[in-house]
C-alpha cells in the first residue's frame, strides 16, 4: 500500500517468527514465545524515529560525546487479550514505559463486517497518558474495528502521538484504520491477503488469543 504512515517490516527475523508462528502445529507455548520476540523487534522498529540529545558521559578512559533519549516517555496499550501476549517483548526493550490496557470486542455475531459496532468491556490507562507516546498493540488487524475504537479512545485523553503495531494486517483493517485514523502510523510484520466470512485473516494465524493462551 503506498501510504507513508503504513510500515510492513521486512526485517529477517520478524519474516522468519511470524513463518513459525502460522504453523499450525506450533502449540502454545512457541506461540507465546515468538509473539513476545516478534513484539520486541517491532517495537525497536517503531521506535527509531524517538528523538536524541547529546550529552557528556565520563567512560574509564576519558570523556565522551554520546547520545541519550530525550523528550517524551513511552505508553504501551495492548488490547485485551491477544495484544497481552505483545507486552513482554516491548517493555523488555523500553522498561520504563507505562502500561494500560483496553478491552474491545465485537458487540454481536451479526456485526460481523467492517465499521460494525464494538463494546468497550474495560479500559484503564496511564494517568500522564497524552504527555506520552503512545503505542497501541493488538496481534491481529483484522476488520479494524477494535483498533480503531481503541485508539479513539485514547484520543480522548488528549493523547496526540499515537502509533499502532500489530503483527499481521489484511487490507480490510488498513484501510479501515487509515480512514477513521490517517494520523496514526501502522506498523505490520505481514499484510495478508484478507478476511473470510468469520472475519479470520487468510492465510493469518488462527486465532491469536486462543493460540497464545491455549484455549479454544
Amino acid at each position: 500500500m503506498n501510504n507513508d504512515k503504513i510500515h510492513v517490516l521486512t526485517h529477517p527475523l520478524i519474516q522468519h517468527k511470524i513463518s513459525l508462528m502460522r504453523d499450525k502445529n506450533a502449540g502454545a507455548k512457541e506461540f507465546r514465545e515468538l509473539t513476545s520476540e516478534v513484539a520486541l523487534l517491532m517495537t525497536y522498529e517503531a521506535t527509531r524515529d524517538l528523538p536524541l540529545k547529546k550529552v557528556q558521559i565520563e567512560t574509564p578512559v576519558a570523556l565522551a560525546e554520546t547520545n541519550v533519549i530525550t523528550g517524551r516517555k513511552v505508553a504501551l496499550i495492548p488490547i485485551l487479550r491477544a495484544g497481552l501476549g505483545m507486552v513482554d517483548g516491548a517493555v523488555s526493550l523500553i522498561p520504563a514505559a507505562k502500561i494500560g490496557h483496553i478491552g474491545i470486542c465485537r458487540s454481536s455475531d451479526r456485526d460481523n463486517h467492517i465499521n460494525a459496532n464494538v463494546d468497550e468491556y474495560y479500559c484503564k490507562l496511564p494517568f500522564d497518558i497524552k504527555e506520552r507516546d503512545v503505542i497501541v498493540m493488538d496481534l491481529m488487524l483484522a476488520s479494524g474495528n477494535c483498533a480503531s475504537a481503541a485508539i479513539s479512545k485514547v484520543k480522548e485523553t488528549g493523547a496526540m502521538s499515537i502509533k499502532f503495531i500489530s503483527v499481521i494486517s489484511c487490507p480490510e483493517g488498513i484501510n479501515n484504520l487509515r480512514d477513521n485514523h490517517p494520523d496514526v502510523e501502522i506498523y505490520t510484520g505481514a499484510l495478508d491477503k484478507g478476511l473470510n466470512d468469520d472475519m479470520y485473516i487468510i492465510p493469518g494465524f488462527g486465532d491469536g488469543g486462543d493460540r497464545i493462551f491455549g484455549t479454544k
